[in-house]
């Protein structure tokens, strides 16, 4: 994908976490000028103050900027679920959302774009059904959080602001995330399916995704929904093949689905569910993925 030589300024929100803190390097390497929304009074030049919780953002510090990325929210995969956490995870999506929007909508020039970092979640268990933007929204915790959080963003549509949804699937990477645990348990030998295996798991290597972002910010044919996720999706036994494959360690354990429940609590049921997804819109508008394939993802992710 041949990026835009022309020098953005974009906010972004989440810019110390595994996606964020990726494109904020990607794109200060590549010259833009890059705001990074902190939850403290802002200390540098480069810094806007903002609190979510509060609705509040120093939209002050905004005026001028071509492009927000919004990526903050609660980690879906840290803690154990119960009815706190689960109301964290909506409030952090919802809230910040709301409070970004309202900012952006209320500028004298707002700016071009708001991608808006959402998720697959927003399909449900799609099972071995392979789904694409086109897809109506699931049922359950995470569908009912992803409709809440997109609709958030409705007063920067109203406002004339292009907004785009990237809904990103399981980022492949060794530094956090989800994947950011699977691969010391792989490295150590104890690696495996996990429930049946048959569940689809719909993946996206680090660097795919952050040139995904930035393909949304770069192009104006795009928005509404966008999945950001690898061609071809494969099933949790096909990525416990793949994990083996390449670290070469035996995958020889499983983990049941009951001991699943215990540990991860309400989520577990998500784990075990299968999102088959396709990045249609991506592939329509002319992305190249540099990691196509799961065992590309893996290594990129090893380097």
């Amino acid at each position: 994908m041949q990026r835009s030589p022309i020098r953005k300024r974009v906010a972004v929100t989440g810019a110390s976490g595994l996606i964020g803190s990726a494109l904020v390097r990607s794109l200060r390497t590549d010259g833009h000028d890059v705001l990074r929304l902190v939850r403290r009074p802002a200390r540098t030049a480069d810094e806007v103050e903002w609190d979510p919780e509060r609705l509040y953002v120093d939209a002050a510090g905004l005026v001028g900027v071509d492009a927000v990325v919004h990526l903050a929210g609660a980690g879906v995969g840290e803690r154990r679920w119960n009815e706190a956490y689960k109301k964290e995870i909506r409030d952090s999506r919802v809230l910040g959302t709301t409070a970004i929007s309202q900012a952006l909508a209320s500028l004298a020039n707002p700016p071009e774009a708001l991608v808006c970092g959402t998720a697959l979640g927003w399909y449900g268990d799609t099972g071995t059904r392979a789904v694409d933007e086109s897809a109506p929204a699931g049922t359950g915790f995470l569908p009912s959080v992803c409709v809440e959080w997109e609709a958030a963003a409705a007063p920067a549509e109203e406002a004339g602001i292009r907004v785009t949804y990237a809904r990103t699937g399981l980022v492949v990477a060794r530094e956090g995330g989800a994947w950011g645990r699977l691969f010391p348990v792989f490295r150590a030998g104890l690696g495996g399916r996990m429930g049946d295996g048959r569940q689809y798991w719909s993946h996206i290597s680090l660097h795919d995704e952050v040139a995904a972002l930035r393909h949304l910010v770069d192009t104006p044919a795009l928005s509404g929904p966008v999945n950001l996720t690898a061609p071809e999706p494969v099933t949790n036994r096909e990525v416990t093949a793949a994990m083996g494959r390449v670290l070469r360690r035996p995958t020889l354990f499983a983990v049941p689905a009951p001991v699943l429940k215990v540990v991860l609590g309400d989520f577990a049921d998500d784990v075990l569910g299968s999102q088959r997804v396709l990045p249609g819109r991506l592939l329509e508008t002319g992305f190249d993925f540099a990691f196509p394939t799961i065992d590309d993802a893996i290594r990129a992710a090893l380097r």
